[in-house]
């Protein structure tokens, strides 16, 4: 009976205690603005999980996709509110608090993936993480390859003259307008969403996107030229909130730092795959894919949009382009 006595009392006890080590767990929200099937949600997810593991189960984090927990501005302002713990977003959206880190944005500044992921590597965006982290407390961690924006249209060209007067639609944003506009085309900011009707009923005669969205969004249904512009090589960038990295050790900071990396890396590996695989799957539909000269574009994008009229500094334009 004694024993009996001290076996109930010892679970009771236990029945106390684990709601007590449930408590120890960190509860996580991370959030983005894709779709479930996109490298961006499926990497997040891995993460996510290995993150769990490697602190022995300490960091509990939800991936919210698709602006389930708002849009991609709702998301950022949700860092330094609280109401979000981690997101992966464009890094345009941090610009807007740390100017410097548009300089991303700036036409042709990279050459391909691999210099963006060298960048990402490089001193000069070590300097712009701590100084944006300076400003918001937000930490930076990984960058993931979104894709090089290539223009689609009515008609093909193969020079930056070729767009004279071309009725493009682009975001209202100005490094996205710094390309069409020293081409002398006429570019037109129409919602997302609306594209393909003006592309379909003639409102304008080309957009920009890189090849994966061309294909997502159908409009090489209405659009038979693509040409391979790579104006502006596209990224997102992992982002911990400063309530939860404030609070992390040293070696979590390790964790968390490695493993979206490393999901990075691997949803950069499976956009790069597809870019390359819609290029053949678009010559098979019947597109005409157009190689252009690229430096020609580069050189009327610096005289016509200067880096200082857009607020960059050619310090950073001039290391981010010697990257190797």
């Amino acid at each position: 009976m004694k024993f009996r006595s001290l076996v109930t009392a010892a679970l009771a006890a236990a029945t106390l205690i684990a709601p007590a080590l449930s408590f120890a767990q960190t509860k996580l929200k991370w959030a983005h603005v894709y779709e479930t099937s996109e490298p961006y949600h499926t990497e997040s997810v891995w993460a996510a999980g290995e993150i769990k593991k490697r602190t022995n189960g300490k960091f509990d984090i939800q991936v919210f996709p698709a602006s389930s927990l708002g849009k991609e501005t709702d998301i950022n302002q949700g860092m330094t509110l609280g109401t979000v713990d981690m997101i992966i977003s464009g890094p345009s959206f941090a610009a807007r608090s740390y100017p410097r880190l548009g300089i991303a944005y700036y036409p042709f500044i990279f050459r391909d993936a691999a210099h963006q992921a060298a960048y990402s590597r490089s001193d000069v965006f070590k300097e712009m993480v701590d100084g944006y982290r300076a400003k918001t407390g937000i930490q930076m961690t990984a960058y993931t390859y979104y894709g090089a924006r290539h223009t689609t249209s009515n008609r093909p060209f193969t020079d930056c003259a070729g767009m004279k007067g071309l009725k493009i639609r682009v975001p209202d944003v100005p490094v996205y307008m710094a390309t069409p506009k020293s081409c002398g085309a006429n570019p037109t900011p129409i919602a997302f969403a609306e594209v393909y009707l003006a592309l379909q009923n003639g409102t304008v005669e080309a957009q920009e996107n890189p090849l994966t969205t061309i294909e997502a969004k159908k409009f090489y249904e209405v659009q038979k030229n693509i040409m391979l512009t790579g104006h502006i090589v596209d990224g997102l960038v992992t982002q911990i909130a400063p309530h939860v990295w404030s609070k992390l050790s040293d070696a979590e900071k390790k964790i968390f730092t490695d493993v979206t990396r490393e999901a990075a890396d691997r949803a950069t590996a499976q956009i790069i795959k597809r870019e390359a695989e819609l290029v053949d799957e678009f010559k098979k539909k019947g597109l005409n894919i157009v190689t252009v000269d690229r430096a020609g574009f580069q050189a009327a994008v610096l005289k016509g949009a200067t880096l200082e009229s857009m607020g960059f500094d050619k310090k950073d334009f001039d290391r981010i382009v010697a990257i190797k």
